[in-house]
């Protein structure tokens, strides 16, 4: 590589961790025309044609990527990934098992756990618009091994179990959500709606105080705390006197 192409490359390369990716593009293109061995320039590509939604051109790049450096593990997430979203599940199942086989014992390190944790919940929700709930579950549960910190994702795990009747996992699953961060509002909104079908009335109402703490103008937790109170007005009411016969 001549210095005006390795001037290409570094301008390349800054402007593509600054996101200006149109510009960052132009500059990397003329890099893989001239040498067309570098799996990051490869990679930078697919990152910016798959931001751009062409999957098709992103996955070109990604596996040129990967067959430069068959342990450049990032251009290999980011090409599960695009698999994924071309609907190539086998072909990102397959690769999955190259990036577990390179770990020592299954151990990955965070990032590497993070991305692998985000793919299995993109291919749960594949699942669950095909209206294939139980393949969803298994990929959810994976995801949350592999990141058991990542509280969306026990949410997202926590709803499916609910619509599927399994009340006590999801439970189990909004609930630790809620010890993981008890701010976050989506979990404990559905922690509370759960509460609220199982008759669990002052568990709810908990729930929803702490969410309209967390945002006073929160529509739904209003109507679930006003659903509340008219049920306990209900409650309340002495009974009505049984009506007497006319004579």
């Amino acid at each position: 590589m001549d210095d005006h192409d390795r001037q290409l490359l570094i301008l390349g390369r800054e402007h593509f961790q600054r996101s200006e990716f149109e510009k960052a593009e132009y500059l990397l293109r003329q890099v893989a025309a001239k040498a067309d061995r570098y799996a990051d320039v490869h990679h930078m590509l697919g990152v910016i044609a798959h931001n751009n939604g062409d999957f098709t051109r992103a996955e070109t790049h990604f596996e040129k990527a990967v067959n430069l450096n068959p342990n450049y593990t990032e251009a290999q997430l980011s090409l599960m990934v695009t698999y994924n979203e071309l609907g190539k599940y086998d072909a990102a199942r397959r690769l999955y098992g190259q990036v577990r086989a390179r770990t020592h014992a299954g151990e990955a390190d965070p990032f590497v756990k993070g991305k692998l944790a985000n793919m299995h919940a993109e291919l749960a929700q594949a699942y669950v618009d095909a209206s294939m709930p139980g393949q969803a579950v298994a990929e959810l549960q994976k995801a949350v091994h592999l990141s058991p910190e990542f509280v969306d994702l026990r949410v997202r795990l926590g709803i499916l179990y609910r619509d599927m009747g399994e009340l006590r996992l999801a439970r189990e699953q909004l609930e630790a959500a809620r010890e993981l961060n008890p701010h976050y509002i989506q979990g404990r909104m559905s922690l509370g709606t759960l509460l609220l079908g199982a008759g669990e009335h002052e568990a709810a109402r908990h729930e929803f105080e702490m969410v309209l703490k967390l945002d006073r103008e929160h529509k739904t937790a209003h109507m679930y705390m006003r659903l509340l109170q008219s049920s306990l007005r209900s409650s309340q009411l002495p009974p009505k006197p049984a009506p007497t016969s006319g004579g």
